[in-house]
């Protein structure tokens, strides 16, 4: 399974800066450990980010949002949306997991990336 978590700030992002360290670290941690595939802010970075998780169930991925330093001070929550992979590109189906029949050939042939 694949996680969008979706961060909105529930204050003026100037508010959330006091605990942008601790949140860097948290990002860092489950990146480390091969949670997080991928996270950013949004464009505009003042609605907040977003978080592409993978390898855990929704109970521990909304334990692990829980644990945001953000969550926990109260400036942000998150919303999140579970993804069951119906297609993937073959360049990513064995980073996330995905089974090869699932695996849809890329458009450029051969599932070349380029």
């Amino acid at each position: 399974m694949l996680h969008l978590l979706v961060l909105r700030y529930r204050v003026a992002e100037q508010e959330a800066e006091p605990h942008v360290a601790e949140h860097v670290r948290y990002l860092e941690h489950h990146h480390r450990a091969g949670t997080f595939l991928v996270s950013g802010q949004t464009v505009p970075s003042e609605q907040g980010g977003a978080i592409l998780a993978r390898g855990v169930d929704r109970a521990t991925v909304e334990r692990l949002t829980a644990e945001d330093p953000f969550v926990r001070a109260g400036v942000a929550e998150y919303t999140v949306t579970t993804i069951d992979p119906g297609r993937v590109h073959p360049a990513l189906a064995e980073l996330l997991g995905v089974s090869a029949s699932r695996v849809r050939p890329s458009s450029s042939g051969g599932g070349r990336v380029e």
